[in-house]
């Protein structure tokens, strides 16, 4: 009797999301993404918490100090402390990558769907736009942005902000034509023939039944969007045109390497951060690729 109930118990079936966090905890390079991403933020945010150094603390008997006991990644040339300041750039170029990615994706995510889903005239004008912006050259642009951003003598503080709403509005395309795509498919699924019946406004039809379905293609998008906006700010910063000192980024950090002298007998002022870049968008890729394994449907039987 027992046996026979066990066999009519009905199985819950497991979530979509779930079967996803599986997949995703089975690719081993991800998970190591993962926990190296994870390490680099607490040592950004929480790490400068424990120094006993201010950022712009001078100490000129102190400058140009190889690693050492009382400074473990050495000084630059003013006396400051190079770990310290890697620590806040790393604050600075997360956030950066962050927040420009977030704006990316929601006017991608947002103008994709509706290009999507009201076709015709509204998605005309909005690919042809996304032709325009693919068409332009996106580092000369922002060269030139930052150009303009130098010459109106914007404070640093305010300057950053600049900086991520530019990245952000030149990030979108790619997104958007991703999102219009899945949503051209999602359209004329029974369910959307349940919202026509039901006269539910456009905005709902969009918002609660049309975006949700198309949340892992963003999700990996946004991933790999972060590491590929922590580089451009790394190098508008490198070419003096992003983040200005004294506001450390690990762009404008790296830009120590220039000078000869430096670059030969004072590695250690460009090193750190530059590792700091690799590690970090590495770690973002891998996770990126391993949301894209997880979250295609394709997989499902892997």
């Amino acid at each position: 009797m027992e046996q026979l109930q066990e066999q009519l118990k009905i199985v819950k079936p497991e979530s979509p999301w779930k079967i996803a966090a599986r997949r995703f905890a089975k690719n081993k390079l991800a998970l190591v993404g993962l926990i190296i991403l994870v390490l680099m933020f607490l040592i950004c945010f929480l790490g400068p918490l424990f120094s006993p150094y201010e950022l712009n603390q001078t100490d000129v008997k102190n400058k140009n100090q190889a690693p050492n006991g009382d400074f473990w990644l050495g000084t630059d040339k003013l006396g400051r402390d190079i770990l310290l300041r890697v620590m806040l750039a790393g604050r600075i170029s997360l956030t950066v990558g962050l927040v420009a990615t977030a704006i990316s994706v929601a006017i991608g995510a947002t103008l994709g769907a509706v290009a999507g889903f009201y076709r015709r005239y509204a998605d005309t004008i909005i690919m042809r736009i996304a032709d325009i912006f693919l068409a332009l050259p996106t580092l000369p642009i922002l060269i030139t942005l930052g150009a303009i951003l130098s010459d109106l003598k914007i404070e640093p503080s305010k300057r950053i902000y600049f900086l991520m709403l530019i990245i952000g509005l030149l990030g979108w395309v790619g997104l958007a034509r991703l999102v219009r795509s899945q949503i051209l498919t999602l359209r004329e699924q029974e369910f959307m023939q349940a919202t026509e019946a039901l006269g539910l406004r456009d905005s709902r039809k969009i918002f609660l039944h049309l975006m949700p379905n198309t949340v892992p293609i963003i999700i990996v998008s946004a991933t790999l969007g972060v590491a590929g906006a922590i580089l451009t700010e790394s190098v508008l910063s490198f070419l003096g045109l992003g983040v200005v000192p004294p506001t450390p980024s690990w762009g404008n950090m790296i830009t120590a390497a220039n000078s000869l002298i430096e670059f030969r007998k004072r590695p250690w002022t460009w090193i750190p951060p530059g590792l700091c870049i690799l590690i970090t968008v590495t770690a973002i890729n891998l996770i990126g690729d391993g949301l894209r394994d997880a979250l295609d449907p394709k997989m499902k039987n892997r």
